[in-house]
């Protein structure tokens, strides 16, 4: 298992962070997916290190901005 935090930029709310864990918990490996409203932090759980682009395009998908990968 390998552990990884992004820093996702427009979460303001519950629905928010809803909308991005549901999103990345879709990319294939993904276990678990810790959500920090407050700081904006979204740590991800998976069997193996994530391809940057699939976590970047959930993170659209969800409607908010990836600010690093």
């Amino acid at each position: 298992m390998t552990t990884a935090t992004y820093q996702v930029k427009g979460m303001t709310c519950g629905h928010c962070v809803n909308s991005v864990s549901t999103e990345i918990s879709g990319i294939t490996g993904v276990r678990d997916v810790q959500v920090d409203l407050a700081s904006g932090q979204v740590t991800v759980t998976s069997e193996a290190p994530l391809d940057p682009a699939a976590v970047r395009a959930a993170v659209d998908e969800a409607g908010y901005d990836l600010v690093n990968a």
